[in-house]
């Protein structure tokens, strides 16, 4: 034991390392011996600050605890309710000794963090997607935020935004974990105070809940944070659950063993395009600020394509998707599955579902063909679409600058398709699937129809792109958002028609749709899904097969039109064709 105690003394008469002394005893930092100082010279205002930083620190996890997951919601009235979560946290914290204590407060602190980063998601998703995040499947979308705002506003803006989003995720878990560990020493520090007012605080919420007592139409007793928790964890099991039953759903198909001469019997000779017109949605037509253009357009392209021979029917689909993720509206339309997530598109384009385009390949009676302008990387998917040939925004010729998010005007890539696919000359005729981007959000700059024979290379379009808006000041603007949607949608309604009314003839079919409704600071929150779907063709028996269907004649569906889901489309135009249904996938 002697030995020891010289051992013992021995190290601490060793000198202290640098780094050691500047953390203990007398030769702590001078910056923290100057704040003492100043603390211990003016008390008052000492004690005024570390007050302020008590209720910010209070005022920051109860707003955490009481913000809700959508935009409309972010009323001053949402957060003077009393948070559940608030008072459970103030019980246990009083109950824990002071390491445990602290301990458990910064992993409670970091939760609210990361439950406000979910919230901020929720906000995000349901203002462009019309839902919430999902914590399964939405990861990779965020990638194609970037790439939306590097193709909208540049890549700075694209790089800082990453930057930005990543600092406040971990601000917010770290400043929340310390807001909530200084709350719990203040809890500590005044003990039985606390826990006075931890009873009254439990006794009034079980009382405004018994009583349903509301301000503003929302409930006093809140448990905001606890309802947050809950929905992410029912979304993932939800999402889990339907992975199995999606892909037994796929393998249940009408037309899945039909045989080709028994497909499409009453098309035969004709060529048919299907064409996908992006954010073309019900807003378009019933909006103040936009349907007033877009319904002089359609009514003056109904007009102009009757004097040329044509006829329309036209209708309304509920779309899979809203705001975005345009492919899986794309995929919904062709397979007739209900494709509102990635996961099931990963499933279906997997699976050996019959595509409508594949459908019409399966005969041997017709070359398939995509034009795909918003394709900048491969595309694997082409094969489960039966598309013997696709042109993505690399293989169209263009030379023009971009138009914001979309690669071309459309007018250029309907006059490609001619060029390379429709004006050619084919032993069979042609089944095409062409996407229109020009409708994209941010809606600026928008494309400009020129002559048809001047669109050469694309060049043409430098001079316009130039003279149009800047996006981020069209993005920073509902009310402008909203006018220039409606100037890129009757855009892409004039391109198409105008290809049709040119290049058109006696066995031409064109079916033309909307993918999705625009994002809802555009359409409106709360808005349907409904997008509006038109046949257009010369030969008078083409519509006559659809007569009981009941659409609207010309190019604009009234607004009591027959609404469909978007999968009952491909089974429905089978069968007005004459397509004979033999299902597969009935049994197991």
């Amino acid at each position: 034991m002697p030995a020891f105690t010289r051992v013992l003394a021995r190290l601490r008469a060793l000198p202290r390392p640098r780094g050691l002394a500047r953390l203990r005893g007398p030769g702590r930092p001078r910056v923290l011996a100057r704040l003492r100082e100043a603390r211990d010279a003016h008390p008052a205002a000492a004690r005024g600050l570390r007050r302020t930083v008590h209720v910010l620190a209070a005022v920051l996890v109860v707003g955490a605890l009481l913000m809700p997951n959508t935009a409309p919601s972010l009323r001053p009235g949402g957060f003077t309710r009393i948070p559940a979560e608030a008072i459970v946290g103030a019980v246990v914290l009083l109950a824990l000794p002071r390491r445990p204590r602290v301990a458990v407060a910064a992993l409670y602190g970091a939760a609210i963090g990361v439950l406000t980063v979910l919230n901020l998601l929720d906000i995000g998703f349901y203002e462009y997607l019309g839902r919430g995040f999902n914590l399964v499947l939405d990861w990779g979308l965020l990638d194609d935020a970037q790439a939306y705002i590097e193709d909208s506003m540049g890549r700075a803006a694209a790089v800082a935004a990453a930057v930005g989003a990543v600092l406040l995720v971990l601000l917010l878990v770290v400043v929340m974990a310390l807001a909530t560990v200084r709350l719990g020493n203040l809890l500590a520090r005044h003990r039985n105070r606390a826990t006075q007012g931890a009873l009254i605080a439990g006794t009034v919420w079980i009382t405004c809940t018994a009583l349903g007592v509301q301000i503003a139409g929302l409930p006093v007793a809140a448990d905001r944070a606890a309802e947050t928790a809950q929905g992410q964890t029912e979304r993932v099991l939800d999402t889990l659950r339907d992975e199995a039953a999606f892909a037994k759903e796929a393998r249940k198909d009408s037309f899945g063993a039909t045989p080709p001469d028994q497909l499409v019997p009453d098309l035969r000779g004709k060529d048919v395009v299907l064409a996908f017109i992006e954010s073309y949605g019900r807003s378009a037509l019933e909006d103040p600020l936009m349907a007033p253009g877009v319904i002089d357009t359609l009514d003056a392209r109904t007009s102009a394509l009757a004097r040329a021979g044509y006829r329309a029917r036209s209708g309304w689909l509920t779309s899979a998707t809203y705001g975005g993720s345009s492919w899986l509206g794309h995929s919904t339309t062709l397979s007739g599955l209900w494709i509102d997530n990635q996961q099931r598109y990963r499933t279906a384009t997997n699976s050996d579902r019959l595509t409508l385009t594949k459908a019409f390949q399966k005969t041997g009676a017709w070359d398939t063909v995509g034009i795909m302008p918003g394709v900048q990387k491969a595309w694997p998917e082409a094969e489960w679409y039966g598309l013997d040939r696709v042109y993505d925004a690399f293989e169209l010729g263009y030379r023009g600058p971009k138009f914001s998010w979309s690669t071309m005007p459309d007018q250029y890539a309907l006059e490609a398709y001619q060029r390379l696919e429709h004006g050619r000359g084919h032993d069979r005729p042609l089944m095409s699937e062409i996407i229109l981007t020009s409708s994209h959000q941010p809606w600026a700059p928008i494309p400009e129809m020129v002559d048809w024979e001047d669109l050469g290379d694309g060049s043409v379009f430098d001079a316009i792109q130039k003279a149009g808006k800047d996006s981020s000041d069209v993005i920073a603007d509902a009310d402008e958002s909203k006018e220039e949607y409606g100037r890129s949608v009757q855009y892409s309604v004039d391109a198409l028609t105008q290809w049709l009314e040119r290049y058109g003839t006696d066995d031409t079919v064109l079916v033309f749709l909307g993918d999705h409704q625009p994002i809802a600071r555009v359409s409106g929150h709360g808005a349907d899904r409904d997008v509006p779907v038109t046949v257009v063709a010369r030969d008078p028996a083409v519509l006559e097969k659809i007569e009981d269907w009941n659409w609207t004649e010309g190019l604009r569906p009234a607004k009591d039109a027959p609404v469909w889901r978007m999968d009952a489309f491909r089974d429905r135009f089978l069968r007005a064709y004459g397509s004979v249904p033999h299902p597969t996938g009935n049994k197991g």
